[in-house]
């Protein structure tokens, strides 16, 4: 059986809010307490296809890969900039001791890296950086 995702998707929201210091939404914009929206730069997480492989079927262990999109939204390209080279450290260094229960993440892959791109929007200038990450997981024993 694979491990389930959403554990590690509200993992991946925490940590990568805590790491970059910046608000992180799950799929939509980021809010305030109060219900506002955050201020820029803020990142959106969205979790993307995934696959899972492992053992014959008389196992019910199996690893999973999940691949999630990463958008940091801002006004100007040094704010979407610096925080990718954030979410790039949190993928890099942060993941390896990811307290999920259940399951243990045993790699992770930055499968794609933008630069900055420019957003016509109605109140103002938008810029965007998307990252895409693959996140290994195997069963904790």
């Amino acid at each position: 059986m694979s491990p389930p995702r959403l554990p590690l998707t509200r993992a991946l929201v925490d940590v990568l809010a805590a790491g970059t210091g910046r608000p992180c939404g799950l799929g939509v914009l980021p809010r305030t307490a109060d219900g506002q929206a955050a201020a820029f730069p803020y990142l959106i997480l969205d979790s993307l296809p995934g696959e899972f492989s492992g053992p014959s079927f008389g196992d019910w262990q199996a690893d999973a890969a999940w691949t999630y999109q990463a958008t940091s939204v801002g006004e100007r390209a040094d704010q979407v900039q610096w925080l990718g080279d954030r979410v790039r450290v949190v993928v890099a260094d942060r993941l390896r001791n990811l307290a999920v229960p259940g399951m243990r993440v045993i790699d992770r892959e930055l499968t794609y890296d933008a630069d900055g791109e420019p957003v016509d929007g109605s109140q103002g200038s938008i810029v965007t950086y998307v990252q895409r990450f693959t996140i290994t997981v195997t069963p904790a024993s």
